[in-house]
């Protein structure tokens, strides 16, 4: 996997991607701010909250490239129980998210992620 572009990055992104699937083989979610300090971020910082979402966006990107879900559907925003809404933005520039229904989306993704993982 070559997801980053200098060596520091791509270890923050294998941290966080390690995170993200050993959580898809469990069936479950993680939030943004347990993920965060994976990458030395803090939530509570607007330019930490883009820089998290960059991370989860290439994630996912490489995941849809590799012609697998998008991975980063088991992260969600604490009290929602739901990604942020960069998580269906990108879903849409990806062309795997049509529609206006982001419950359903999130639910029908997170599904596959958890049944790809599962056996993977």
């Amino acid at each position: 996997m070559s997801l980053g572009h200098s060596a520091g990055r791509l270890d923050v992104h294998r941290a966080i991607y390690e995170k993200l699937k050993a959580v898809a083989k469990a069936e479950d979610l993680i939030s943004y701010g347990e993920i965060a300090p994976l990458a030395g971020l803090d939530m509570e910082n607007p330019d930490d909250r883009n820089k998290l979402a960059e991370i989860l966006g290439e994630i996912s990107t490489h995941e849809h490239q590799q012609k697998r879900p998008l991975l980063s559907a088991v992260v969600i925003l604490k009290g929602n129980n739901i990604p942020g809404q960069g998580f269906f933005t990108l879903a849409k520039e990806l062309g795997v998210y049509i529609g206006s229904a982001n419950l359903k989306f999130f639910i029908l993704e997170l599904r596959k992620v958890h049944e790809y993982w599962r056996s993977a």
